[in-house]
């Protein structure tokens, strides 16, 4: 029996409607053409639309953009999980198994939350140009490179992370395209504070970033010898997370809320 073309709006990291980071979620029984997909991400015009279907022993999952598909993305592999616990597709005492283009993922149901486990991204730390600054209007203490075309920027304080207000035109087109910035945290109930930018794959500013984390866990572990963090994405719709690292995986958790489903007619 065919499963209706349903997509699902999620709001992940929160457990509050209009906060979090807004994702679509469409469940199909079989793998659809790319060009479909991209278009139903467009339409959708959200930072990330996940779309899930079965594979070989596993549920293969792929994430568009409005501009173009990702290899990992964390919030819309919780917004996905979430729709599997909630609607019963997968029972909450279950593990899902993920194919991805960034490789397998485990999530598993914890209470209310869903924790998910990532590869962690290697580091290499790189000096800080004046192109930076000319690009974000701010200065960094330290700046790495990481994977999938990340650039790490710590900052000296929350206040700097909080009003850092980037020149997206000159940043789509820069090597600090896809940007995590991060510092302490001002609030004692978070280890650290983050906000992520994409101009590069059309999002300004994700609103919470699961996948930024596979580079902030192994980043705050070197510099506090820690290895678990609560993690505050300070952006206008806020998000909390949960973060483990585990040798060279890390394991990031959250909640999230379905805002609405809708049935395709495409």
């Amino acid at each position: 029996m065919s499963i209706p073309k349903i997509i699902y709006q999620v709001d992940a990291f929160t457990i509050k409607p209009f906060k979090g980071n807004p994702a679509g979620v469409c469940i199909l029984d079989q793998e659809p053409d790319t060009t479909w997909m991209q278009n139903i991400a467009v339409e959708m015009n959200l930072s990330e639309t996940a779309f899930v279907f079965p594979g070989n022993n596993c549920r293969i999952i792929r994430f568009f953009t409005p501009e173009a598909e990702m290899k990992l993305c964390g919030h819309a592999t919780l917004s996905a999980s979430h729709i599997l616990y909630e609607t019963g597709m997968v029972k909450r005492n279950e593990e899902i198994r993920f194919s991805s283009k960034a490789g397998g993922l485990n999530i598993r149901k914890n209470g209310a939350w869903i924790t998910m486990n990532f590869p962690a991204y290697p580091l290499e730390k790189t000096e800080i140009t004046p192109e930076f600054e000319k690009v974000t209007g701010a200065k960094p203490l330290e700046l790495y490179k990481a994977a999938y075309g990340w650039t790490l920027a710590l900052m000296k304080s929350e206040k700097e992370v909080r009003e850092i207000n980037p020149y997206f035109s000159l940043m789509k087109d820069s090597i600090f395209g896809d940007l995590i910035v991060t510092a302490k945290s001002a609030d004692p109930a978070f280890d650290f504070c983050v906000r992520c930018f994409a101009p590069a794959v059309g999002i300004d500013e994700d609103p919470v970033t699961g996948s930024a984390h596979c580079a902030l866990a192994p980043f705050w572990s070197e510099k506090t010898g820690r290895k678990d963090f609560n993690s505050h994405q300070v952006s206008k719709r806020e998000g909390i997370l949960k973060v483990s690292l585990k040798g060279d995986r890390v394991e990031i958790s959250g909640q999230a809320k379905t805002i609405f489903k809708a049935e395709l007619y495409v």
